[in-house]
């Protein structure tokens, strides 16, 4: 699984041959890329409906769409998506075949306004679980697992439910503060999942989200946790290798 991100929220994921874009929104200091550089991928997902999450949404509209009914439909209206999952959307808690890969909807605690002439709700926030093998019971040792938390507060569902029951290797959590976690309690989000890698986002991008990311990894030190920190530049992949 190669993980690539390009500033801000936005990662692109490979699973196989699968193409998958999380959040795109390529207006970031950290990204030298326009969305006109990229080829649209097979899978578009969005976490929320905030600009700084779907500013370029409209440039990949060829793609299939995955998001909460909500979302799916203004996107669906505003940006020309015509495949979403499930002919509507999907929702928390459900897992769909992507391709090679296969995403699962979790819950983020965050607000989803959609601010035009009138504000639009787009549903609740989500974060996605993205794995080569379907989630089961039976643990599989051979599986590639990434968590994208989406913006998001320290919540227990990572300790009770994403972390022993769908087992992400590497979760990229919210790091900037102010609209989401911080430092500290990104960390111990990171220590709650029991990930082998732990890659700051949503920092850098706005002056109230600007922070050191060695603090985050002081933190996450300091939790006793024994995931590796992974600080990407702006348009650089981590290649996700599960021992065989």
């Amino acid at each position: 699984m190669e993980i690539t991100w390009y500033g801000h929220s936005t990662f692109g994921v490979e699973v196989d041959e699968t193409s998958l874009l999380v959040d795109p929104f390529f207006g970031n200091p950290k990204t030298d890329l326009d969305p006109s550089d990229l080829d649209t991928p097979d899978y578009v997902l969005f976490t929320h409906g905030h600009e700084d999450h779907i500013a370029h949404a409209e440039a990949f509209s060829g793609a299939t769409l995955i998001a909460v009914p909500e979302l799916a439909t203004y996107a669906s209206e505003e940006f020309g998506y015509e495949n979403l999952i499930g002919g509507m959307g999907m929702n928390m808690g459900g897992t769909v075949e992507a391709g090679d890969a296969y995403v699962t909807m979790v819950r983020a605690d965050h607000s989803n306004g959609i601010m035009t002439d009138y504000e639009y709700s787009a549903g609740p926030p989500a974060g996605f679980v993205i794995s080569n093998t379907k989630p089961t019971q039976i643990e599989d040792e051979e599986s590639e697992t990434f968590y994208h938390a989406g913006d998001t507060s320290l919540m227990s569902e990572m300790r009770d439910v994403i972390g022993p029951f769908l087992e992400p290797d590497v979760a990229a959590v919210p790091v900037g503060d102010h609209f989401t976690m911080g430092p500290m309690q990104a960390a111990v989000a990171v220590d709650w999942l029991d990930v082998d890698y732990a890659l700051p986002m949503h920092y850098d991008t706005f002056p109230p989200i600007e922070i050191d990311t060695e603090e985050f990894e002081s933190e996450v030190a300091g939790t006793g946790s024994d995931a590796e920190v992974v600080v990407l530049d702006g348009d650089e992949t981590f290649t996700l290798e599960v021992p065989r």
